[in-house]
């Protein structure tokens, strides 16, 4: 089995700017007035990583069985209950209760082929799989 690991590093500066360094530093952050509006919040971040998952590991499907693909476009909608995360309710959970995606392929398949096409996507995408078989989170205290 090829097991590689990524590290990534978030600094939290000025009031919700999170500062994202890896291979390409990105910031995350919240809107104003809460934030600074310097660039996606971390809800955005995680449903853009799934559309994003989603169309990689379709362009490397569709390169490794040489099919038609043009193109993919992934609208991703995510239910989730604010009061919880920001502590105003202790019922239910933090993260998304469901999230729904409208995957639109762009290729000369039937849809029988396209629905076919978007199973094996679904199967190989490891932000579809983390979100579907919870993944052990370590947390140490440094």
């Amino acid at each position: 089995m090829a097991k590689s690991t990524l590290r990534l590093q978030a600094e939290l500066g000025e009031r919700f700017h999170t500062q994202v360094s890896g291979a390409y530093p990105f910031v995350i952050d919240q809107p104003k007035p809460m934030g600074m509006g310097a660039g996606p919040n971390p809800l955005d971040v995680f449903l853009s990583s799934l559309g994003a998952c989603i169309c990689a590991i379709g362009r490397i499907i569709a390169q490794q069985e040489k099919l038609p693909l043009r193109g993919l476009k992934v609208s991703l909608e995510g239910d989730i209950d604010k009061d919880y995360l920001m502590g105003q309710t202790r019922e239910g959970r933090a993260g998304f209760t469901e999230v729904r995606t409208r995957i639109e392929v762009d290729a000369d398949m039937s849809q029988a082929e396209k629905e076919a096409f978007v199973a094996r996507i679904a199967e190989r995408c490891p932000i579809a799989d983390n979100m579907v078989n919870g993944t052990k989170i370590a947390h140490v205290i440094a």
